[in-house]
C-alpha cells in the first residue's frame, strides 16, 4: 500500500505541473494579443502624427509664401 500513495503523490504532482504549464501557455497568449492590439493602437495614433505633421507643414509654406510675398 505505501508504493500506491507514493504513486498517487507523484501522479498528483506531474498533473499540478501539467495544469501550471496550460495555465501559464493561456496567460501568455492573452498578454501577446493585448500586446498586438497595443501595436496596432501606436501605428495609427503614429499615422495621425504623421498627417497632422504633413499638414502643419503645408500650411507653414502658404504661410512663408504670403509673408515672402509681401517684403
Amino acid at each position: 500500500m505505501p508504493d500506491g500513495n507514493i504513486q498517487v503523490v507523484i501522479l498528483s504532482i506531474i498533473i499540478g505541473t501539467l495544469a501550471a504549464i496550460v495555465y501559464s501557455l493561456r496567460i501568455l497568449v492573452l498578454m501577446e494579443r493585448r500586446m498586438a492590439r497595443i501595436d496596432e493602437n501606436l501605428f495609427a495614433i503614429t499615422k495621425r502624427i504623421a498627417l497632422e505633421e504633413i499638414k502643419i507643414e503645408r500650411e507653414e509654406k502658404k504661410i512663408e509664401k504670403r509673408i515672402g510675398r509681401r517684403r
